[in-house]
């Protein structure tokens, strides 16, 4: 397992690499395929925010990625609270991978709501690669992820595909016309 472990607007010591080092590498033992995985660490300037110390993690695999972000008053902690929840993330993964043949189809899409023309401001930029998939693997990865969307190449069209989880819980899927 590859592990590269950065700070954001904070140096990170030798002791907190180690220590994100040895508590990652519980993960390898759990992920049998080779895996990369990328530990960020910041602390949040904003004197109201208790939970300052951030630790998020996006960890590569040949099937999903898993990413987590988890923040508390100590960086070790985060640190702590994060493994956790990738390890829970990867146990649902082995799960729901032993579970594949029982996947159901699904809801078929439903229209978007109008979009509101606001003033916003973009304060993160993310960029990832597009893996083709089924609808039913992208389901899989964002229960994963614990987002409320994943964007996605569709496997049998092509095109890239926005699934999102509804307020009944079902799922929707974009896809362009």
């Amino acid at each position: 397992m590859r592990l590269d472990v950065k700070g954001r607007s904070v140096s990170v010591t030798p002791e907190m690499r180690d220590y994100a080092q040895r508590k990652m590498g519980k993960l390898a033992k759990q992920l049998a395929d080779p895996t990369h995985v990328e530990v960020e660490l910041a602390i949040e300037k904003n004197p109201s925010i208790a939970d300052n110390h951030v630790a998020e993690a996006t960890v590569w695999t040949k099937g999903p990625v898993l990413r987590a972000r988890e923040a508390s008053p100590d960086m070790r902690a985060s640190i702590d609270q994060l493994v956790a929840k990738l390890e829970r993330q990867v146990v649902r993964y082995r799960q729901k991978a032993r579970h594949e043949h029982e996947r159901h189809e699904p809801p078929p899409a439903d229209q978007l709501p109008a979009l509101s023309e606001e003033d916003a401001v973009i304060v993160k930029k993310k960029q990832f690669a597009l893996n083709p998939l089924t609808p039913e693997e992208a389901i899989l990865q964002l229960e994963l992820i614990g987002h409320d969307f994943f964007v996605f190449r569709n496997l049998e069209s092509g095109e890239i595909n926005v699934l999102y989880r509804r307020n009944d819980g079902d799922y929707g899927l974009i896809e362009p016309s």
